[in-house]
């Protein structure tokens, strides 16, 4: 993908599939490393389907036989000397079930893809699912920490649906905002 915001996008839609509630996302970067994870409480991976996971003809989807997210994400990740880590329980195994995925791009090398429009992905993302409740923090070192929380929105907001276009435009103006304070 051009744009690392979009693996972002795509793990989280993936989590959204999986009947997840809440999802984390959380971003930590320095000058040489950034580093993103997407943690959920959706239904989770078997074993089996976990360790094929980052194959490209292992995929949940009916309408086609390939799946290329997770196996271009760890591609992308390893190209820049960086890594790709997945973890997953299965709903009924465990108390905690749900799926961890956690990339670390090395910033120096020049294969990094660059972090792209995160604001736009989110918005698609609080947008595209009012259901979920969402946990964003995108920390860069010596710099002010941008974040938000879906649960606190709703606090505010009372009985207003968070993917009206009103809300949508606040939260682009909320996180360019934050952005604009780095």
């Amino acid at each position: 993908m051009k744009e690392l915001s979009l693996n972002i996008l795509d793990i989280a839609q993936n989590s959204v599939k999986a009947r997840a509630k809440n999802i984390e996302i959380s971003i930590k970067e320095d000058d040489s490393v950034l580093e993103f994870s997407v943690k959920d409480d959706g239904c989770g991976m078997s074993e089996e389907f976990l360790s094929r996971v980052t194959d490209p003809f292992t995929t949940t989807r009916t309408t086609r036989k390939v799946g290329l997210g997770l196996p271009l994400l760890k591609m992308e990740a390893e190209q820049t000397g960086g890594s790709l880590e997945i973890t997953s329980t299965e709903e009924g195994k465990g108390e905690d079930h749900g799926t961890f995925v956690r990339a670390l791009f090395r910033k120096d090398s020049i294969d990094y893809i660059p972090l792209g429009d995160i604001v736009g992905t989110l918005c698609v993302l609080v947008q595209g699912a009012d259901n979920v409740d969402y946990i964003f923090t995108h920390e860069i070192k010596n710099k002010e920490t941008v974040e938000f929380s879906t649960k606190e929105m709703r606090e505010m907001l009372g009985d207003l649906p968070l993917g009206t276009p009103e809300v949508i435009a606040w939260l682009r103006d909320f996180l360019e905002e934050g952005y604009k304070q780095q």
